[in-house]
């Protein structure tokens, strides 16, 4: 008898249902879960989820088991997620960066002692990890980050600010992109850090945005010491490792949590079963309007129903995308490109399924705790986080299309003189 191949599985639905049975509850047509932790500050529910489900490697099921996986195979991985949607996995936002991003990264850069030190603790929900990229003059221009790191002996002092770091006031420890070497071109003279967020140095401001969350913060960071233990990767080797991590960002490796909370071969999803009970569809086919129906009320009917129509065929079909995309990245090791087409269908849905049910709403959307409320007034940072609308697409315009790229005069320019821009 031969061991099961990378595309084949030894296991079967009803062996991982028995095991999470006892950990999870079962999903009904009523689960409702919050999304991107929009509106929401809970980190005990996605904790104790990950507590009980890390023992049998059942979140990051491709990790090694030594570190809160179960080794699966591309075909195992596959498997476990499709049952998965079967219970309440709670909105893990406050740990998809170390799940999703930092996790894939200590595997594909980190050494053995940084890999023993925090993927189990991530796996677990222990540790919350933050991601430290953006500056104010270096958003979109990602490697333009100014942040910097000087060595002595095996201590690295670092000192700068960085800005949009979501789960900063969460966390334990940052992944933090740095300029080593301000002589070299500016993708070239990059290191990647791991911060502890509570080191003297170190000092967290949150943001606080328009739907109330303070989920981002400002970073200020002067004289912090990171031991050289802590360097990822090798230096100078910054914007690869940097690469790996927005590759997985992009593609939603590891945030199997939260969503909307859909049963597994549920027919109606849950946020159409919410505009149907606001009313927001109503209650007649277009074929058997009562007469005593305003046309006016009929046609918005009929309008709604349309524009959730088209959401769901949009959401279908991105599903599916996602899915081929998802095989692919499992079957090369990394996500690739087509993650950035991913990442603009999620906020396209996510936007216009907020705007529907608050529109839907009427006068009732503008009260705080009206229908679509805080999905409205989170939206618009959809767009931004994670890499723009507009970085995602030149992405796929250069990467997928072949399209000619931006002139880029700096490449080849030392950082410390294209900075200035003298270009």
């Amino acid at each position: 008898m031969t061991a099961p191949s990378s595309m084949e599985t030894a296991l079967a639905p009803e062996d991982i249902r028995a095991a999470l049975d006892g950990l999870l509850e079962r999903r009904t047509d009523q689960t409702r879960l919050t999304s991107m932790g929009a509106g929401s500050d809970d980190l005990d529910d996605g904790r104790a989820y990950l507590a009980a489900t890390v023992d049998g490697g059942w979140h990051v099921p491709t990790w090694p088991a030594a570190h809160g996986g179960r080794g699966a195979s591309v075909a195992e991985n596959q498997l476990i997620g499709s049952v998965l949607r079967e219970y309440v996995v709670p909105d893990l936002y406050p740990f998809a960066i170390g799940l999703g991003m930092v996790g894939p990264a200590l595997l594909a850069h980190g050494t053995a002692q940084q890999q023993d030190r925090w993927l189990r603790p991530i796996a677990s929900g222990a540790e919350i990890w933050c991601q430290m990229f953006s500056e104010p003059e270096a958003g979109s221009d990602l490697a333009n980050v100014a942040l910097s790191a000087e060595r002595d002996g095996e201590v690295w002092r670092l000192g700068g600010q960085k800005t949009w770091t979501s789960r900063a006031m969460w966390a334990e420890w940052g992944i933090c992109l740095a300029r080593t070497d301000p002589a070299q071109p500016k993708h070239k003279g990059l290191t990647m850090f791991v911060v502890a967020m509570d080191a003297p140095g170190v000092e967290v401001r949150p943001l606080r945005q328009m739907n109330n969350d303070a989920h981002f913060s400002e970073v200020f960071i002067d004289g912090a010491e990171v031991p050289d233990s802590w360097r990822v990767g090798d230096v100078g080797e910054g914007w690869r490792v940097a690469m790996t991590i927005l590759s997985h960002e992009r593609a939603g490796a590891g945030s199997r949590g939260g969503g909307d909370g859909a049963r597994r071969g549920a027919r109606v999803p849950p946020w159409i079963a919410d505009l149907v009970a606001l009313g927001a569809l109503g209650t007649r086919s277009d074929n058997a309007l009562s007469d005593t129906t305003p046309a006016d009320t009929a046609l918005m009917d009929t309008a709604r129903r349309d524009e959730a129509m088209s959401i769901y065929a949009a959401d279908m079909a991105s599903r599916w995308t996602a899915q081929r995309a998802a095989d692919e990245a499992r079957s090369g090791g990394s996500p690739g490109p087509a993650g950035s087409g991913a990442k603009l269908r999620t906020v396209s849905s996510y936007k216009r399924r907020a705007f529907l049910t608050n529109r839907a709403a009427g006068a009732a959307g503008m009260l705080e705790d009206g229908p679509g409320h805080i999905e409205t007034v989170t939206a618009p940072s959809m767009s931004i986080r994670g890499g723009t609308d507009e970085i995602q697409r030149n992405i796929l315009g250069e990467r997928v299309l072949g399209l000619p790229g931006e002139p880029r005069l700096d490449r080849d320019v030392p950082w410390r003189d294209s900075r200035k821009g003298l270009l």
